[in-house]
């Protein structure tokens, strides 16, 4: 893949995730179990390539979501909470590292990114945004059991992103 072509890609994945620099270590010893294909052309040469994107299965965890009382304050990597953006909050999982997180109920997903710490209630995993409860359609329910799959980029070195 050439460096224009990685560009893209990263352009795109960050305009996804919210414009945040993506600090996540690939752990090399786990198999993804899904890959979805992305086909990206060049538009200056023509030439397509084809990029992967996997998910590791990560299991069901129960989510909750939390909004207004936290929004406009620092999370736990220091950025501003916003209620609207796709994000989450976990125990331990690395700020910086994306999910898909899919609502078994109605097939709905969303992609977060991790960027706080907790829930710190119960048996809790995860807590979404409000923004992700909406569209995973657990706004008035307030937890769900949902999946949750680690998203990996292959030809993307992680935690530095190079174009090289």
């Amino acid at each position: 893949m050439n460096s224009l072509t990685k560009a893209a890609v990263i352009v795109l994945l960050l305009v996804l995730v919210g414009f945040t620099i993506v600090t996540n270590e690939v752990e090399a010893t786990k198999t993804p179990v899904v890959s979805e294909e992305i086909n990206i052309v060049n538009e200056d040469t023509k030439e397509a390539s084809t990029s992967f994107i996997s998910y590791l299965d990560q299991g069901t965890m129960t989510a909750s979501w939390y909004g207004p009382r936290f929004h406009g304050r620092k999370t736990a990597n220091g950025e501003v909470y916003d209620q609207m953006a796709y994000t989450a909050a976990h125990k331990s999982l690395k700020f910086g590292t994306l999910l898909r997180v899919t609502n078994p109920k109605n097939n709905k997903s969303v992609i977060v990114r991790i960027n706080d710490r907790g829930p710190y209630k119960g048996s809790r995993s995860l807590d979404l945004s409000k923004a992700c409860a909406i569209d995973l359609d657990m706004l008035h329910n307030g937890v769900a059991k949902l999946k949750v799959e680690q998203v990996r980029f292959k030809g993307i070195n992680f935690p530095i992103i190079s174009l090289n």
